[in-house]
């Protein structure tokens, strides 16, 4: 037996089935459910099928991105309600995380909306509600700290930045200090 020729011997394949068709005519019926109007489908009707889908596709995720603030406005909320209302250190740490978090995504708003970006798909309704909801936390955060009391409402907070009470001399006699 010669090397690399195997049991085949010198006569090729043997066993080998031809499955092209090269037969004009068709013999076997289609399947019951099959088309050939779908095969023969235009390729630019089935591309723009597929960017609809992809738009539709996108403006859906763009959605979800705008409402994502929403689950993180409850659980803000939820956090500073269970750190309470005495100043210590857990509750300064959540109030400024309720600050620095909408104001961080507040900054990032066209970088997280840049993947959804596409000429059939309308963003502006997408950023402002989430611009919206960003806003309500930062709204949360600095209602929290007006609560704790380090926020500066009152006129005593601001006692030394005031100039010192004037004497005032009345018609019938009073003090001088002139």
């Amino acid at each position: 037996m010669e090397k690399g020729k195997g049991v085949m011997g010198s006569g090729g394949r043997r066993w080998a089935v031809d499955l092209s068709d090269n037969s004009t005519s068709r013999d076997i019926p289609d399947p019951p459910g099959f088309s050939r109007a779908s095969l023969d489908q235009d390729d630019s009707t089935l591309s723009r099928q597929k960017k609809d889908a992809e738009s539709n596709w996108k403006s859906q995720k763009a959605w979800e991105v705008a409402q994502a603030p929403l689950k993180n406005l409850l659980m803000m909320g939820f956090m500073m309600w269970m750190a309470g209302s005495t100043v210590h250190l857990f509750s300064i740490g959540i109030t400024f995380s309720a600050l620095w978090q909408p104001i961080s995504a507040l900054q990032s708003v066209g970088k997280i909306f840049e993947p959804y970006k596409d000429n059939k798909v309308e963003l502006l309704g997408p950023k402002l509600l989430f611009i919206a909801l960003n806003l309500g936390g930062l709204a949360l955060g600095v209602w929290k700290l007006n609560a704790l009391g380090l926020l500066p409402t009152h006129t005593s907070d601001w006692v030394s930045s005031l100039p010192p009470a004037q004497e005032v001399e009345f018609s019938g006699g009073g003090v001088n200090l002139g």
